[in-house]
Order: structure tokens, then C-alpha cells, then sequence
């Protein structure tokens, strides 16, 4: 019975662990964009942009597991902002797509610059092979959960 009750004991600490390093990791990078005036849900959209640009409204919604409507906020400050356009689909008007503007450009590079050298201060004093790891473990981890996720709920 003492290693059922450990086991539970480790898996709960390890949810709390993941839960824990993703919330302070969110408000660290809020405090690093804020000299930026950029939102981290607004970064997002200019990453996943700048690796795709000229997705549609509902390809981000999608990827950033966000409304339609939430996103399209989103995409309306940054619009505001001159850091985005919205187009209309080649083939169906019915549908925009969003593009960076050249001043995005700049942006994206700062953001990249300042995710980075957090980065390197969270993950400051681990070697390589811990991370390795690590990246590892999250990488089954998240497997086990998309597949969970893309099964049929059970009855």
C-alpha cells in the first residue's frame, strides 16, 4: 500500500509541478513583452503568423484553442495597430486571411530576443542532458494526452 500511496503522491506533485512552471513561466513573459506593449495572447497570433502567414480567422482560432470571436479581437487591436491586415480569401470572400504587416517584422524579432533570454534564465544551471529529458518526458506526456483526447469518450 506504501507504494500506491507514493505513486499517487509523485503524480500529483507532478501535476502541480507542470501546472506551476506554466503559470510562472505566463507571467514572466507578461512582465517581458509588457515594455513592448504586446499582450501574450497577441504575441501568439504574430508567431503563429510569422511561421504561416495568411492563415484565416478560424486557422488561428484553431491552433491558439480560442473562439472565433475572441481571436477576431485579437486580430482588431493588432489591425489597430498596424501590425496585421486582414484580406480577403482569393477563392472564397467569405473568408479573411491574416497577414503581417512589414512592421511586424521588427516586433516579432524583439519578442524573439526577449523569449529568448528568458528562456535562457529559466533554464539557466540545467545541462543539457536534463533538458533532454525533460523535453522528452513533456513530449510523451503530451502524446498521451492527445490521444486521450482524440479518443472516443468512453459511454
Amino acid at each position: 500500500m506504501a507504494t500506491d500511496t507514493h505513486s499517487i503522491d509523485w503524480e500529483l506533485r507532478l501535476g502541480f509541478l507542470i501546472h506551476d512552471v506554466s503559470r510562472l513561466r505566463r507571467s514572466a513573459f507578461d512582465r517581458c513583452l509588457k515594455p513592448l506593449n504586446v499582450t501574450r495572447s497577441q504575441w501568439w497570433v504574430l508567431a503563429y503568423l510569422s511561421r504561416e502567414d495568411g492563415m484565416t480567422q478560424s486557422q488561428l482560432a484553431e491552433e491558439l484553442d480560442l473562439g472565433k470571436v475572441a481571436v477576431g479581437g485579437l486580430i482588431d487591436r493588432l489591425e489597430k495597430s498596424g501590425l496585421v491586415r486582414r484580406d480577403p480569401d482569393a477563392t472564397d470572400r467569405r473568408v479573411n486571411r491574416v497577414f503581417l504587416e512589414p512592421k511586424s517584422k521588427q516586433l516579432i524579432a524583439r519578442m524573439r530576443k526577449v523569449s529568448h533570454r528568458l528562456n535562457e534564465q529559466i533554464l539557466d544551471g540545467l545541462p543539457d542532458p536534463k533538458l533532454e529529458a525533460a523535453a522528452t518526458t513533456l513530449d510523451a506526456m503530451k502524446r498521451n494526452l492527445l490521444s486521450y483526447l482524440q479518443a472516443t469518450e468512453p459511454a
